[in-house]
């Protein structure tokens, strides 16, 4: 093992806690990945990692390595490709926020592996804020403003939203024409993945922004059940437009007080601050974004 792939190899380690998964993600021997960590500790004359029967993690010196190896390993992944004319190679692991992913960005995947076939993807799905380093993972795709200072932030597109509900609902409880005629109506409740609290919903009024919660008998945590709750009649709902087009169409659902919108909805690609982009994340990421505004701008 040169130098280099040693590297590669204590850079995983570090980032997956763990001697095995590191090794089940570069597809080498348990013994190869303890073998190669103590050729390197004898050659820096330093110890690396801290082991106990539950974790690995580095220590002080082994932290100060780990920066400079992403740092080295990334330069020279850089020059590499630069110089062969290679393209951009290796596994890349993403996760992205389900919904997002199969409207804007799984219809163009067959495009992005034809372009770069020597990429192997690898592709997560979730709502909540994953720590990359930790889970092994290059960057996210997430809905609403990051709120970890550890992770870069590129803002990628912005989701216009609505207030919604099924005919039915409307039959029962009337269609309001302002925000002040919601009294009497219902929501279906939204749990927030972060804080684990119910949202309010969200109007726009006189350039001011104000949140109303209405009593609710459902409360969910999935996208998907959200607006399958709200066309049983169960409650009003907030989500972006363009996720409701066919239910729109099929007038399952109907949109109101479109003059009142709730805040729109930023949509962030993230990766570690404490990294730089190699070109598979980077080319990854700009696919992404010309996805959004591709689809945004034919929506």
């Amino acid at each position: 093992m040169d130098r280099f792939d040693a590297m590669r190899l204590f850079a995983r380690i570090v980032e997956r806690r763990s001697f095995t998964l590191a090794a089940q993600d570069l597809d080498l021997p348990r013994s190869t990945v303890t073998e190669g960590v103590k050729q390197m500790e004898a050659r820096l004359g330093v110890r690396l990692l801290q082991r106990t029967t539950r974790q690995v993690s580095p220590t002080l010196d082994g932290e100060a390595y780990y920066r400079r190896c992403l740092s080295i390993l990334a330069d020279i992944e850089e020059a590499e490709a630069a110089f062969s004319g290679a393209k951009p190679s290796g596994m890349l692991r993403v996760d992205l926020h389900g919904t997002l992913a199969r409207h804007f960005v799984l219809p163009g995947l067959p495009d992005f592996l034809d372009r770069y076939p020597d990429i192997q993807l690898h592709i997560g799905e979730g709502d909540r804020l994953v720590d990359l380093v930790r889970e092994g993972v290059d960057c996210v795709l997430r809905v609403g403003k990051p709120p970890d200072s550890s992770m870069v932030g590129r803002h990628i597109a912005t989701l216009e939203e609505g207030t919604f509900a099924s005919p039915a609902y409307l039959q029962r409880y009337g269609t309001p024409r302002t925000p002040d005629e919601l009294d009497g109506h219902r929501m279906v409740a939204f749990a927030s993945s972060a804080t684990g609290g119910l949202l309010a919903l969200e109007f726009t009024v006189n350039g001011q922004l104000r949140e109303i919660t209405l009593p609710a008998t459902v409360s969910v945590t999935g996208a998907e059940t959200n607006v399958a709750i709200a066309k049983l009649g169960l409650g009003l709902i907030q989500v972006p437009r363009y996720r409701l087009g066919d239910a729109l169409a099929r007038g399952e659902l109907v949109e109101i007080l479109r003059d009142f919108p709730p805040s729109p909805s930023p949509v962030y690609v993230l990766y570690p601050h404490s990294r730089q982009l190699s070109p598979r994340v980077r080319v990854f990421i700009d696919w992404v974004s010309t996805q959004f505004a591709s689809q945004s701008a034919a929506g």
